[in-house]
């Protein structure tokens, strides 16, 4: 893939989160109907391995704030729309380190033009932010920032300003994902990990509960680390095929991915935009069992535990579908199909681990399909492009 290729062509689904050290967006058709669903249930899984054809690693440029020194990124996010200081195929990174090297006092996002040797600018600084650990993108071009020292989520518009601040039940934030409207009218969700609970929260941007924060989950498996050793629900992905280049999806997959770096597990929450009640889905110890409130609505399952998964942190989907995991315990990515099937893993820093935080890929196809990571061990963006 050459870097000169026009990035439009590859703007993907967006989901996550952002991924995203920890940390995707998209809305039914009114007349897409039950048909694309079933076209997309239909289809068969795609066991080719992306991992296998990203051969080319190039450095798109240092993560560090070029006016406070803030350092280790941590999540990605990709802009998709042009609004404000925001720009559609740039990609926004979080600083999780101060200048010092202080892990959880970072209060920056940067914002990149993702072709090589490029410098980032400040898109946002604030202490509200403070141990920045996830950014997520929503088609409204507003960016949802969490703080894990600050212990909260907050709203900034496309010009770089604070619009509100989420707190209580949000306690560590541990990355956060956006889920967007199924179909016209139906409301967009953003949803948040929590470190030290084992929660996730979720927060309705329409219809029921319109911009309150509920705990709709429970009980995943938490380390109380500290810093980069904090391990919990995170890696948030959502999908719902969305159509390239837009938050439009195709089918209402609806299915929200979560990994869990301190069971080493990852687990797939169906009709994750119907939860709407406080501790709707309780994850019991170990990851592999769940008690659900209404499971003809939504429940949980395993998707994969176990080796080869290290104490994993983020994730990112494809555009086929597949996901790809980082492990922070040996930087190493698994690459697998929703069902768990593992096509490929590779270490993509033989440094100190952990040192990967953040994964978000772009493409419409398996073909034209890059992946952007984050490496704390160089403060850079790195690319893995065919």
């Amino acid at each position: 893939m050459s870097l000169k290729i026009n990035r439009s062509v590859l703007l993907a689904t967006l989901v996550a989160l952002t991924a995203s050290g920890c940390g995707g967006n998209g809305a039914v058709p009114a007349n897409a109907g039950v048909a694309a669903a079933a076209r997309a249930a239909a289809a068969p899984a795609d066991t080719t391995s992306i991992l296998k054809l990203l051969t080319k690693n190039v450095t798109i440029g240092s993560t560090v704030d070029s006016k406070n020194g803030d350092m280790g990124p941590r999540a990605i996010s990709v802009v998709v729309y042009n609004g404000g200081e925001l720009k559609a195929g740039h990609v926004l990174v979080c600083n999780f380190e101060d200048s010092a090297g202080n892990a959880g006092n970072g209060t920056t996002i940067e914002q990149f033009d993702p072709v090589a040797s490029s410098k980032p600018t400040t898109f946002y600084q604030n202490a509200g932010i403070e141990g920045c650990d996830g950014d997520s993108v929503t088609s409204a071009d507003d960016v949802y920032a969490t703080g894990m020292t600050s212990k909260v989520m907050v709203k900034i518009n496309d010009k770089g300003k604070l619009k509100k601040t989420y707190g209580s039940p949000i306690t560590e934030p541990i990355g956060d994902g956006g889920a967007p409207p199924l179909y016209d009218y139906s409301p967009g969700i953003m949803f948040v990990g929590n470190a030290d609970t084992g929660a996730i929260d979720n927060i309705g941007f329409g219809g029921y509960g319109y911009g309150k924060v509920i705990e709709v989950i429970k009980g995943f498996d938490v380390n109380k680390g500290t810093g980069w050793s904090a391990l919990g629900p995170s890696g948030l992905s959502y999908w719902c095929a969305a159509q390239p280049g837009s938050y439009q999806c195709n089918n209402k997959a609806d299915v929200l991915y979560v990994v869990d770096g301190a069971c080493n597990a990852v687990v797939a929450i169906s009709h994750a935009s119907t939860l709407l009640v406080k501790d709707e889905i309780t994850v019991q110890p170990g990851c592999k069992k769940f008690t659900c409130l209404y499971p003809k609505t939504t429940c949980a399952k395993v998707v994969k535990a176990g080796s080869p998964l290290d104490n994993p942190v983020a994730s990112t989907l494809l555009p086929n579908g597949n996901l790809i995991i980082a492990n922070t315990g040996n930087n190493t990515l698994v690459e697998m199909t929703p069902k768990g099937k593992v096509l490929d893993t590779e270490v993509i820093d033989k440094g100190a681990a952990p040192a990967i935080f953040g994964l978000a890929a772009i493409g419409t196809k398996d073909s034209n399909t890059a992946l952007f990571y984050t490496d704390t061990n160089t403060n850079t963006l790195q690319e893995l492009e065919q």
